[in-house]
């Protein structure tokens, strides 16, 4: 083939152990942490879209050839690539799972470039041994929403998995959107996706279940020989300094979902990377209204394990999981534990420092919980726009206070009636937020800068994404590019894409693949 992907390395088949059965069927599979596995052969694969940002990044060529198709659909391998599925458990909405592993997810091997080695995956490539009962196949559909979010979580500065294509496969694919008995045929669709590695939470937990604490070390070696070697060498000192790294990375990378408004919505510790990366985008959501309990996943919606306002609480609940996985390798229930403090302490206060960062505010002795307490329940019973908001709170005239509040209008859910139920706490509140910005003496226009680095002013809002996916379904795909190049800017103006710096349209309130997702999506 003439394409190139430089250096094919595959540092995890070659260092941990595989799965002995060749042949590939559903099944438990103990005593390795992968196992070989094909893609699925298409029936006609076309591209529908690329990162040219991703291609750079892996020094990728020949991206318009049919080898670059194949690949990326599945129907051709890198040279010398031998593909597999990873192992992994997890927790499900709180309950042992046990055995998960990539049900429809089959890595094609790790490329170097640039000093840096970047796993390719592709996602919806067919059934591997971890499939249960599954298919492994993915609809354009939830691509879509893979392609466009990964991307622009990037572009936002989230740590996330990244993608490199969009591919139709030209096959129907049967699906229950809502697991609600109306089942139906869909365009298949495989996502190349792309990151240093795809090891989870999960992949630990397995082999901490079944005991098998030779493949837990080996795991573990392996993990911090290749991306946290400043620790140092193999030791119980180094794997509690690595517990504790995970925790911190953990911590920033949901603290960015808060500040942008992003919720995950299957927060499984098999959905969570021991890279701190964001990982497997299914039903997940960005706040419109502020509502702390909103949940994007109709699984999730009776007891909201997994809602916006939880994330950092399940973040820590996750990392309990992960430490008793650990915890063979250590034999001290203590340092885990303190690591464990560390991250709620750490959570909190960079937390807090994320909301001021919001506000324009940055000295210490600005923040008084109840000036920030004020605000969210503000946003919360006024049903307030969060990205516009934010956004447009650089407008503030601290001279003219009561002029800003048609901007808190123009962003409300609410009628105006309904909303001057509130008016005076928002001139109070808006009052004591200019008596801050006077304190803090901050110049205005660098206040104004610093503010528009942190409050994206284009997010990927469910109605964005099923818009391009009803078009994609009937053929059309410029709004999947539309979306995805605005998407790569999203902290600046673009003045010309003002039409997507909107309230969610009425229609999309009640609509599936807006405010209704499953794990399907």
């Amino acid at each position: 083939m003439k394409l190139k992907f430089s250096n094919l390395n595959d540092t995890f088949t070659k260092m941990l152990p595989e799965d002995m059965e060749q042949k590939n069927f559903s099944r438990q599979v103990n005593n390795a942490c992968f196992s070989w596995v094909n893609p699925k052969k298409t029936a006609n694969p076309s591209l529908i879209i690329v990162s040219e940002d991703m291609l750079e990044t892996l020094g990728v060529e020949d991206a318009d050839s049919s080898s670059f198709l194949k690949i990326v659909s599945g129907n051709g391998l890198i040279e010398n690539a031998k593909p597999y599925a990873m192992c992994y458990g997890g927790h499900q909405f709180g309950n042992w799972a046990g055995q998960l592993g990539d049900g429809r997810a089959i890595n094609l091997g790790q490329i170097e470039n640039n000093s840096t080695s970047w796993t390719l995956q592709l996602k919806g490539a067919g059934m591997t041994p971890y499939s249960r009962r599954a298919d492994g196949l993915a609809v354009l559909r939830s691509s879509v929403r893979e392609f466009l979010c990964s991307e622009a979580m990037h572009h936002l500065g989230i740590p996330t998995t990244r993608a490199l294509s969009l591919s139709l496969t030209g096959d129907q694919v049967l699906r229950d959107v809502l697991y609600n008995g109306n089942a139906a045929y869909e365009d298949g669709a495989v996502v190349c996706r792309v990151a240093p590695s795809f090891i989870r939470f999960g992949s630990f937990q397995i082999l901490s279940a079944r005991q098998e604490f030779d493949n837990l070390k080996k795991l573990t070696d392996y993990t911090i020989e290749h991306y946290y070697s400043y620790l140092g060498g193999p030791s119980k000192e180094t794997y509690v300094k690595f517990f504790n790294e995970v925790c911190i990375k953990t911590a920033d990378m949901i603290i960015n979902w808060q500040r942008v408004g992003f919720v995950h919505g299957v927060m499984n510790t098999d959905n969570l990377s021991i890279l701190g990366q964001t990982i497997d985008y299914g039903p997940y959501g960005w706040i419109e209204n502020y509502d702390e309990e909103w949940t994007p996943n109709t699984t999730d919606a009776r007891d909201k394990r997994y809602r916006f306002g939880n994330q950092g609480s399940i973040g820590l609940w996750n990392l309990n999981q992960l430490a008793n996985a650990l915890y063979p390798l250590i034999e001290e229930a203590e340092p885990l534990e303190n690591s464990l403090k560390n991250y709620k302490d750490y959570y909190i206060e960079n937390y807090t420092k994320m909301l001021y960062s919001k506000l324009g505010l940055t000295k210490t002795s600005s923040r008084e919980e109840s000036f920030l307490s004020q605000l969210l329940n503000l946003l919360t019973n006024s049903e307030i726009d969060m990205t516009i908001f934010y956004r447009n709170l650089t407008k503030l005239d601290c001279n003219a206070l009561n002029s800003f509040y048609k901007e808190i209008l123009n962003a409300s859910y609410l009628n105006e009636s309904n909303l001057n139920t509130y008016k005076e706490e928002w001139i109070a509140w808006l009052t004591e937020y200019a008596r801050k910005l006077s304190l803090e003496n901050i110049n205005n226009q660098g206040r104004i800068r610093e503010m528009n680095l942190v409050n994206p002013k284009y997010v990927l809002r469910n109605y964005m994404a099923q818009l391009a996916i009803e078009a994609g379904e009937k053929g059309t795909y410029t709004l999947i590019t539309e979306l995805y190049e605005l998407l790569k800017n999203p902290y600046a103006e673009q003045k010309n894409s003002e039409k997507w710096f909107v309230k969610r349209p009425l229609w999309a309130l009640d609509t599936i693949g807006c405010s209704q997702l499953s794990c399907s999506s």
